[in-house]
């Protein structure tokens, strides 16, 4: 749902950030494999990322606040 949500604001007003970060930059940032990426896109679990043409784009923005939300601990996790 909150995937959905973001989804709809990013595209009603786009990217609000100066450069947009490749899936190579996003899997560095976070210390990740680009297959993660990849998987956590097609489950729906990841950071919203979106196609500028055929290429994958990731707002900071967005990749930040997603990996806020996962620091913050949840119950019974």
């Amino acid at each position: 749902m909150a995937q959905a949500r973001r989804s709809s604001h990013l595209a009603a007003n786009g990217p609000q950030c100066e450069r947009l970060w490749t899936i190579r930059e996003v899997s560095d940032f976070l210390a990740i494999p680009v297959a993660t990426l990849h998987q956590w896109r097609y489950l729906g679990t990841g950071p919203e990322a979106f196609r500028v043409g055929k290429h994958l784009r990731y707002d900071p923005d967005v990749v930040r606040s997603w990996l806020a939300e996962q620091c913050v601990r949840r119950p019974g996790v």
